[in-house]
């Protein structure tokens, strides 16, 4: 496939972002990255977002007019059939099933863990928190020799669960210790995940402090948990 620009309109905190900006880093894809202020959305990524979210991918094709995706799934796909590089899905169908499903088991816990960590009540905070530490308990069950989900190939599923562990990564020990407690798997994993290049590179070096200002604007009860 010929080398076509990439943009991918973002916001500096987004999970559905860092998926596809991991995605592209693996794939060795140069981009652009153009950030929007979603709480001031400009006219111009209305116009182009049916859903007024990001991610969106704009793909500048050389002969007709550029083309533009909106959801992360949809984005993730379209770089894993095009770009070179190692698939990050299975050669083998029921292995390349399973992997799917896992990525939206992914999304599920993803909005677990972001209700937790965007709580203004405790009683919401402990209910989504146990929510979240299912999900993980379910992965501990799951995940086999590591050291990524499918093994020693980094896969779409890693991509997913990535961005959600990060804010786990800045979270003080004693909130992050009884989450991850007596889950070594998912523990390994998620470490191993925190030293991947591409999601060191998803996002800015300023996304801790990003973050933090976030919790506080929202009142969040963990807003002085951030390390």
């Amino acid at each position: 496939m010929p080398n076509l620009k990439l943009t991918l309109i973002s916001h500096p905190l987004c999970p559905f972002v860092q998926r596809a900006a991991i995605v592209l880093l693996e794939k060795n894809v140069p981009f652009e990255r153009i950030n929007v202020d979603l709480a001031n959305k400009p006219d111009w990524f209305m116009a182009l977002s049916p859903t007024g979210k990001v991610p969106l991918l704009k793909v500048e094709l050389p002969d007709s007019a550029d083309a533009v995706l909106f959801e992360s799934a949809a984005i993730c796909e379209y770089l894993n059939e095009t770009q070179d590089g190692v698939s990050l899905y299975s050669s083998d169908a029921l292995s390349r099933a399973q992997q799917r499903a896992w990525v939206e088991f992914g999304v599920a816990a993803l909005s677990d863990a972001w209700q937790f960590l965007n709580a203004k009540e405790l009683a919401v905070a402990e209910d989504k928190k146990a929510a979240f530490r299912e999900k993980l308990q379910r992965l501990e069950s799951t995940l086999e020799q590591g050291p990524y989900f499918s093994g020693v190939a980094f896969s779409m599923v890693d991509a997913v669960f990535a961005p959600v562990f990060r804010y786990f990564d800045l979270l003080s020990p004693v909130v992050l210790q009884p989450i991850f407690d007596n889950l070594p798997r998912v523990l390994a994993w998620r470490y191993s995940l925190a030293q991947r290049p591409s999601v060191i590179s998803a996002v800015s070096e300023d996304y801790a402090d990003r973050f933090r200002q976030h919790l506080v604007k929202q009142q969040a009860i963990l807003s002085n948990s951030i390390l």
